[in-house]
């Protein structure tokens, strides 16, 4: 029997991205797979119910998405739509595979509830960074969005503009953009701060990315503190003591004295954002400077952060901007599409489901399988739900 993959329109408020492009459905079609999608799904991201159908998509009801496909898909699954998402778990049914962001790490009740209800479920954001994985990975692909974006905002906000330019009225210096964490997103925005003409530089506690960092055009920061461990699993940041942070906010105010733009992106998978800018911090940077703060979902990097709001200390503005990827939903739906598909093509084969539970990328981001909790980091934070945790 040939596997359907059903595209729900997503709930939560203001995501205006969908989970698979018409041309993704065509990809998915000459694979042997059937495609339904929600009437409107792909709208708010620039993609027509007639773009879809001309690809030979089935356009239906909500409810008819989620009885007709075995494999649903989305770009914000119930973890990471706690209140409109709740609906759908009603909708789903046992066997049935769910594939997109979840927030596993910390959406726990969602990921019992999604077990409970015999759903298998992939989340995106748990997909190895490995080479072969590097096309699934939609972390990643979101970031590089997240670090474009940043920077417009942050260039909007400021009293100054970014190039140097040479007029008859005078030479007008260019502006001096720091971006605090190196991952895709810092990257990124050191790559589109580069090329609006800014002065940038960048800091970040792990050394090796260096050489990516002067690779784009920036300065990397040194800053005397010891970062050995300062890398964990997947590349990814690793959370560090309270008393590295508190030294490393001393050293990083002289830094901030002299910048216009501050654009923080240090975020730790499935924790709390560490604190990199204090408001002493802040105040510290001249009057009309911006800081905008990636990780604003995640608690902010800066003291005076306000998810979702933009906040003036002392003539500083510190923008705290949420699912910036949802800003620019044509090219970020292209993009995570992509990663979707790629991960479809590695869980169905002919046209069926076949899941190799050794296969690293499966091993690592399926969080629900059969009824249990099974993916490894989250099986230990389940304990603290009591008796009603199937284990693994």
């Amino acid at each position: 029997m040939t596997a359907t993959v059903g595209v729900p329109r997503e709930t939560f408020p203001g995501e205006r991205r969908v989970a698979l492009t018409p041309r993704a459905c065509e990809a998915l079609t000459k694979a042997k797979l059937e495609i339904v999608v929600e009437y409107s799904a792909g709208l708010e991201a620039g993609f027509t119910d007639e773009e879809y159908a001309r690809r030979g998509v089935r356009l239906a009801s909500r409810s008819e998405v989620f009885s007709s496909a075995g494999i649903i898909v989305q770009a914000r699954a119930p973890g990471a739509n706690p209140d409109h998402g709740r609906s759908d778990l009603a909708l789903l049914r046992p066997g049935q595979i769910l594939i997109g962001f979840g927030d596993p790490l910390t959406s726990l009740h969602e990921n019992l509830e999604l077990a409970e209800a015999g759903v298998s479920f992939f989340a995106m954001e748990l997909v190895p960074r490995i080479t072969r994985a590097q096309a699934m990975d939609a972390l990643s692909s979101m970031a590089s969005i997240a670090g474009y974006e940043a920077v417009l905002l942050a260039a909007s906000a400021l009293p100054k503009i970014f190039p140097m330019m040479m007029t008859a009225a005078g030479t007008i210096t260019p502006a001096k953009v720091l971006i605090l964490g190196a991952g895709v997103a810092g990257l990124q925005a050191i790559a589109t701060a580069r090329r609006l003409g800014a002065v940038v530089s960048a800091y970040d506690l792990r050394s090796a990315v260096k050489e990516q960092i002067e690779s784009l055009g920036a300065k990397f920061v040194v800053l005397d503190l010891d970062t050995q461990g300062g890398e964990g699993q997947g590349g990814y940041a690793k959370a560090m003591d309270e008393a590295f942070y508190k030294r490393q906010r001393e050293l990083l105010t002289v830094v901030l004295k002299e910048q216009d733009v501050v654009i923080t992106t240090a975020a730790v998978p499935g924790r709390k954002a560490p604190i990199l800018v204090t408001a002493e911090m802040a105040e510290a940077m001249a009057p009309g400077s911006v800081i905008v703060d990636i990780a604003a979902e995640r608690g902010g990097n800066c003291e005076l952060t306000r998810a979702g709001e933009t906040v003036v200390h002392h003539g500083v503005t510190i923008i705290g901007p949420t699912n910036l990827p949802s800003s620019k939903p044509y090219h970020s739906s292209q993009m995570y599409a992509t990663n979707v598909v790629n991960l479809l093509k590695l869980i169905v084969k002919d046209g069926a489901v076949s899941l190799n539970m050794e296969d690293e990328i499966i091993h690592e981001s399926l969080v629900t399988y059969q009824g249990k909790v099974v993916q490894p980091r989250i099986v230990p934070l389940m304990e603290a739900l009591g008796p009603r945790v199937a284990r693994s």
